[in-house]
Formats: structure tokens, C-alpha cells, sequence
């Protein structure tokens, strides 16, 4: 857990992902880490653009994603649409979280995870 009031707080946040895998066994009726792996996969997007610059011109250009970086990324951008999801609102962040994960893992685009992996790599595909 990051940011604010939440930092440092370990504990906190293995009872947030013990939630939300039973929340998502009870969701799906499938196993909980194969929901997230698929997740993973889903989400992290596979082309990104980097700033080139050079003689006072900076411009985009499209680079792949290393695999690592994928992983990475995808696991950000899930965390943060769960804590913007619960922000100021009636559900939990292991509720927000499993909605995440499992949107993300069907490849729905009401997963903000998925809405950010397609704007990445349409930006990117412009900046080929």
C-alpha cells in the first residue's frame, strides 16, 4: 500500500488481497490466481513510445515492451483503477480490486486497466 495514510501498512494490504481472491472465487467459482495471471496477461500493454530527442527536437517514437515491464505496468494500472474505484464510494478496495481483476482477466473495457492499455498502444501505434 502507497500513498498517504496507507503507506508502510502490510498487513493491511494482505488482508486487502485475501479478500479479494475470495471475493473473486465467489464471483467466478474459478481459481483465484489463475483469474489474476490472466489479468496480468490482459492488461499490460504490449507496445509503449519513448521520448527521442535530440538537437532541440524532442519527438515519440513506439518501442515494445519488455516482458518485465508488462508485468509491471499491469499490476499499476490495476491497483490504481481499484483506489480511484473506492474512493469516495460505499464499496470496499477488495471489492474494487476484484471487480478490477476480473474485468481485466474477461478483457472487458470497463476495466480501467484495459482503457489505459488500449490508449498506450494507440498512442503508440501513431508514434510509429
Amino acid at each position: 500500500m502507497m500513498h498517504g495514510r496507507n503507506a508502510g501498512k502490510k498487513l493491511m494490504a494482505v488482508r486487502i488481497v485475501k479478500h479479494t481472491f475470495d471475493l473473486i472465487h465467489i464471483m467466478t467459482k474459478k481459481n483465484p490466481i489463475q483469474v489474476y495471471v490472466n489479468a496480468v496477461m490482459n492488461a499490460g500493454p504490449r507496445e509503449d513510445s519513448t521520448r527521442i530527442g535530440s538537437a532541440g527536437v524532442a519527438r515519440r517514437q513506439a518501442v515494445d515492451v519488455s516482458p518485465l515491464r508488462r508485468v509491471n505496468v499491469a499490476i499499476h494500472l490495476m491497483t490504481t483503477g481499484a483506489r480511484l474505484a473506492s474512493f469516495r464510494s460505499l464499496k470496499t478496495i477488495a471489492e474494487c480490486l476484484a471487480d478490477e481483476i476480473v474485468y481485466a482477466s474477461e478483457d472487458k473495457n470497463n476495466s480501467f486497466a484495459i482503457k489505459k492499455k488500449d490508449e498506450t498502444e494507440r498512442v503508440a501505434k501513431a508514434n510509429r
